[in-house]
C-alpha cells in the first residue's frame, strides 16, 4: 500500500503550493463553520431573545471612537452650513448628549366625551343635613365626580320587514306589493349591521367564524361557520366596485410601495393543500388619500407585478426581492429600495456575532447601524416639513451622511467574508445601494416600506388565528374586505360604521357617481349622510 508521505512532492516549490492549498481549504472550512455557528446564534436570539431591532444613537454617540465616525460627524456639520457659529455649536453639543428622561405624570385618561353618561347620584341621610355646631341646616356647596365605564351587552334585534299588499276589490290580477328596498345579500338574514359586524370581527379583531358562531350560540341563534363565510364570501364580491375605483387611483399615483407575504389555501386547482401561496399588498394614493390593497395570487413569481402594477409607470418601492425587476423594466418605474430592510440586516449581523461588550461597541455591524439611524434621525425631525423643504434638507444633510456611509461600505466589503452575516449585509446593501439613495430625489418619498408592512400586519395577525383559508373564492374576497377596512382605517374612519354605511348604500348604487361618493376619502359625516 502506498502511504501519503510517497505521494508528497519532493521540492520546495511543490511543497509550498501543497501548504498553500491545504491552508485555503481550512480558511474556507473556517468560514463555513462560523456561518454555520452565525446561523446558530441568530436562531437562539430569535427564538428566545427580544424581536425589537430598537437603536439608541444618542448612547452609542459617545461610545464611537473611530476615524470614520469623527469624519461622519465633520461631514454632517459641514452639510449644517457655518459650525463656528453659536447656534451650529449648540446643535453640534446636542446630538452628542445622551437624551434626558422626562417622567410623565401618572393617572387615567379621561374616558371619551362622545360616550352617553349616566347621572348616579348620592346623597347623605337627612340626619347628617345639620350642623353638629347648632348653626342650622348645610348648604350644598358642591359636587365630587368620579367615572366609571360601564359595558351594556350588545343589543341584538330582529328586523321585520313588512310589505303592504293591494288588490283590485273587482279582479284577482291587479295584485301589488309594496318593494323591499336592495339588500346587500338578497334572501339572507344579514342586514348591514350584522355584516359589518362580523367582517369586523374578523378582519379587525382576528377572530375566526367558528368563534364568532360560538358567540351567536350563546345568544341562541343559530348561525353556523359556513353561513358566516357565505356571507363573507357575498360582501367581498359586494365591494368589487368600489375596490376597482381605489385600484385606478392608486394606479394613476406616482409611488406605490409592494410586499408579500404568505398565505395556505386548502381547496385550490392544482396545488395540495399544504402548498403556500401569497397575498400581495400595495400601499399607495396621494398625500391625503392612502389607498391598501390586497390580491391573492397562487404564486410568487415576476408575473404578478406585472399584472398588479399594469400601466404603472411611477416610484415603486420594495425589498430586495428580484421578481419586481421585470415590470420596472417593462413599464420604465424607478425602483426604491428600503433602508429597513438593509437595516435588519445589519442587526442580524450584531446579534448572529459572538463579541465582548468591548468589541461589541466598535464592531462593524454596530457603525452600520448608527449611521443608518442617523438618517432615520434626521427623517423623524423632518416628517411635518412639505415636500419641497423635506427635500432640500435631504440633499443638504443626508446626502454627506450617505456619502460617508458609501465610502465606508467601499472601505470594509473586500475584508469581510462573504459568506458571513456581517458579508451579507454588507452585500445587500452594496447591490441595493442605487435603489438606497433614490428617496433623496423626491422629498415626497419614504426612506423604507414600512407602511406597507405594518398594512400587512393585521393580515399576519389573522393568519395566526385563521390558520388557513378553504376556497380560492374565500381568500378572493377576503383580500377586498382587508383592502376596504385598511384603506378606511388609515383615512381616520371607524371601520365599522363606514362598512354599515357601504353594505347599506352600495346594493342602491345606480352609476359611478354612487359609488365614487363612498370612497373612504370623504368625511364620516358625509358618508353618515348618504346613508
Amino acid at each position: 500500500m502506498q502511504s501519503a508521505s510517497d505521494t508528497l512532492p519532493t521540492d520546495v516549490d511543490g511543497l509550498t503550493l501543497l501548504v498553500k492549498e491545504q491552508q485555503t481549504k481550512i480558511d474556507q472550512q473556517s468560514e463555513f463553520i462560523e456561518s454555520i455557528l452565525e446561523q446558530i446564534r441568530l436562531a437562539r436570539q430569535q427564538h428566545f431573545g427580544a424581536h425589537s431591532e430598537r437603536f439608541n444613537v444618542d448612547q452609542l454617540a459617545l461610545l464611537f471612537n473611530e476615524a470614520e465616525v469623527i469624519a461622519e460627524t465633520e461631514v454632517d456639520e459641514l452639510a449644517d452650513g457655518d459650525t463656528d457659529s453659536p447656534q451650529a455649536k449648540e446643535e453640534s453639543a446636542c446630538e452628542t448628549q445622551v437624551a434626558g428622561y422626562s417622567r410623565k405624570k401618572p393617572g387615567r385618561r379621561a374616558l371619551p366625551d362622545h360616550l352617553p353618561r349616566v347621572e348616579l347620584i348620592y346623597d347623605i341621610d337627612d340626619a347628617d343635613k345639620v350642623c353638629k355646631h347648632g348653626h342650622g341646616a348645610l348648604k350644598p356647596i358642591a359636587q365630587k365626580v368620579s367615572e366609571q365605564l360601564d359595558i351594556v351587552r350588545a343589543q341584538i334585534r330582529v328586523i321585520q320587514n313588512i310589505r303592504l299588499q293591494y288588490a283590485c276589490s273587482r279582479c284577482d290580477h291587479s295584485i301589488k306589493t309594496a318593494k323591499l328596498p336592495p339588500q346587500p345579500i338578497p334572501g339572507s338574514h344579514a342586514t348591514p349591521g350584522t355584516l359589518a359586524h362580523v367582517a369586523i370581527g374578523k378582519f379587525c379583531d382576528g377572530l375566526p367564524l367558528y368563534r364568532q358562531s360560538k358567540q351567536w350560540e350563546r345568544q341562541d341563534i343559530h348561525l353556523p361557520r359556513s353561513t358566516l363565510a357565505h356571507w363573507m364570501i357575498k360582501a367581498g364580491v359586494l365591494i368589487q366596485p368600489l375596490i376597482n375605483l381605489l385600484r385606478d387611483l392608486m394606479l394613476a399615483g406616482d409611488y406605490i410601495a409592494l410586499d408579500e407575504t404568505r398565505t395556505q389555501v386548502l381547496k385550490e386547482l392544482g396545488k395540495s393543500p399544504q402548498s403556500q401561496s401569497q397575498m400581495w399588498v400595495q400601499y399607495g394614493g396621494y398625500i391625503d388619500q392612502t389607498i391598501i390593497l390586497f390580491d391573492y395570487d397562487p404564486s410568487r413569481s415576476q408575473d404578478v407585478p406585472v399584472r398588479l402594477l399594469q400601466d404603472f409607470c411611477g416610484y415603486l418601492q420594495t425589498d430586495g426581492f428580484s421578481g419586481y425587476n421585470k415590470v420596472c423594466e417593462s413599464n420604465g418605474i424607478t425602483q426604491l429600495g428600503c433602508w429597513a430592510h438593509a437595516r435588519r440586516k445589519f442587526d442580524e449581523a450584531l446579534k448572529s456575532q459572538k463579541l465582548s461588550s468591548t468589541k461589541r461597541k466598535t464592531s462593524l455591524s454596530v457603525t452600520a447601524l448608527h449611521r443608518i439611524q442617523l438618517l432615520y434621525k434626521l427623517e423623524r425631525q423632518w416628517k411635518h416639513l412639505a415636500p419641497e423643504e423635506r427635500y432640500r434638507q435631504r440633499q443638504l444633510r443626508a446626502v454627506p451622511i450617505l456619502t460617508a456611509f458609501r465610502q465606508w461600505l467601499d472601505k470594509h466589503l473586500p475584508l469581510v467574508p462573504p459568506r458571513s452575516a456581517l458579508g451579507k449585509a454588507m452585500n445587500y446593501t452594496h447591490k441595493q445601494w442605487d435603489k438606497l439613495i433614490v428617496y433623496t430625489q423626491d422629498g415626497r418619498l419614504r426612506i423604507d416600506n414600512n407602511a406597507v408592512e405594518n398594512a400587512i400586519r393585521p393580515f399576519v395577525i389573522g393568519r395566526k388565528n385563521h390558520l388557513f383559508s378553504d376556497t380560492v373564492a374565500g381568500t378572493k374576497s377576503n383580500a377586498n374586505l382587508y383592502s376596504l377596512i385598511e384603506t378606511a382605517k388609515a383615512n381616520g374612519l371607524e371601520p365599522y360604521a363606514y362598512l354599515k354605511t357601504v353594505f347599506t348604500v352600495l346594493p342602491q348604487a345606480q352609476s359611478v357617481e354612487d359609488i365614487e361618493a363612498l370612497l373612504p376619502f370623504k368625511p364620516a359625516a358625509e358618508l353618515e349622510q348618504a346613508a
